[in-house]
């Protein structure tokens, strides 16, 4: 079995994810800031380390301004949600994840307005466009890092730049670049950054985070337990327990920080290396079969592990099929949760693409053999 569909959730996880998750599991038992026993203490210091690696990761200064939740979605939640309860103006790209773009759907109800900007295929948002969509009472600018369609990256630091520059707060979905690409929230002007565990991070599902930064109002989802603050008939001020009532998932958080160092271990430039040979090596072997159009930025550009294609006169999903049950091929096909990135990349009306997206873990001759697969489809079309 090949594995291919690292842009939905990478795997397999490093050896050490899965040994801290059962560590934890068989060995610290105990909830979390809850109590003053030992399990309960160590179960605690297992989040502070996490939170600790990843403020590290993202350049983050303070660890604290690293708040965890459940995915990235519910990081995007959190974000718009609390910054735009009350009304106001934001501004999108025309590739936005469903997760972004439903919520936001949703916020219409309470009078939020929102403006798409075009984001191209190959370069990304042009932050002229994104200036000139900004008014007088835009509240937020919420830009894809990397497509999950596409794998366009989008000049993040010049629009975190403008963004701080007019007064606006920068929201950044790091779906698919934390831990695959570099990201600094200070040196990018970015406010706030959603991320997931379970993707580049190589951690457990269930796990994810959003960072707040200095100076930054944002209304908390929900309210509860915090496991200190206790008299206060009120959610705490204070962060990271603003945000994180309930007990949290440290076994999975525990996976993430393995997953972490892994990529510190292995450096991220390492990581981005292979993965953009695998890239390049796919996008140069399906450009040369005939009938089979690829989507988004050439070989050797500055992008994310993914490439979608299609197959003249294959539906997409049909192709996926067949490459599981006669290639092993394990990848996505679909709209992938981004039906407006289809939608710019005229691949709507033919319901979505083939998604291919390596991993570190892939091997060269993981791509050939995919290569193989599609070249079969397409001369059989």
């Amino acid at each position: 079995m090949i594995y291919l569909d690292n842009a939905a959730t990478t795997w397999p996880k490093p050896e050490a994810v899965c040994e801290a998750v059962s560590d934890s599991l068989r060995n610290i038992g105990g909830n979390p800031g809850r109590s003053g026993h030992r399990m309960s203490l160590e179960s605690g210091k297992t989040i502070g380390r996490a939170r600790l690696s990843l403020s590290k990761l993202i350049g983050a200064s303070d660890p604290e301004r690293v708040v965890f939740t459940c995915n990235a979605t519910d990081a995007l939640n959190l974000a718009t949600g609390g910054v735009l309860f009350g009304g106001g103006h934001v501004v999108i790209s025309s590739m936005e994840h469903n997760s972004v773009t439903r919520p936001l759907v949703h916020l219409a109800e309470r009078g939020v307005e929102c403006t798409r900007v075009r984001m191209d295929p190959v370069s990304g948002v042009d932050p002229d466009d994104v200036a000139a969509a900004i008014r007088t009472d835009t509240k937020l600018v919420v830009m894809t890092h990397a497509s999950n369609v596409t794998g366009t990256v989008n000049p993040v630091a010049d629009i975190g730049a403008l963004c701080r520059g007019r007064g606006v707060l920068f929201l950044v979905d790091g779906a698919q670049s934390v831990g695959s690409l570099p990201v600094d929230v200070e040196s990018m002007n970015i406010d706030l950054l959603a991320f997931p565990g379970h993707k580049g991070l190589m951690g457990p599902t269930g796990t994810g985070g959003l960072y707040i930064a200095d100076g930054v109002r944002v209304r908390p989802a929900r309210q509860g337990g915090t496991g200190v603050f206790s008299e206060s008939p009120t959610q705490p001020d204070e962060l990271p327990y603003r945000y994180e009532s309930g007990t949290q998932n440290f076994h999975g958080l525990a996976g993430l920080d393995a997953g972490v160092r892994f990529i510190v271990n292995t450096t991220l430039d390492a990581i981005h290396a292979r993965e953009s040979r695998l890239v390049d090596m796919l996008i140069g072997g399906v450009r040369e079969i005939g009938g089979v159009t690829v989507y988004g930025p050439p070989a050797g550009a500055n992008r994310a592990a993914v490439v979608s294609l299609n197959i003249e006169g294959v539906d997409c999903a049909e192709a996926a099929m067949i490459l599981d049950a006669s290639f092993d091929l394990m990848l996505r096909s679909g709209l992938h949760c981004a039906p407006d990135a289809h939608r710019t990349l005229g691949t709507f009306g033919l319901g979505g693409t083939i998604r291919v997206s390596p991993g570190f873990f892939n091997t060269e001759d993981d791509i050939a053999r995919c290569v193989e697969g599609i070249t079969a489809i397409a001369s059989e079309a």
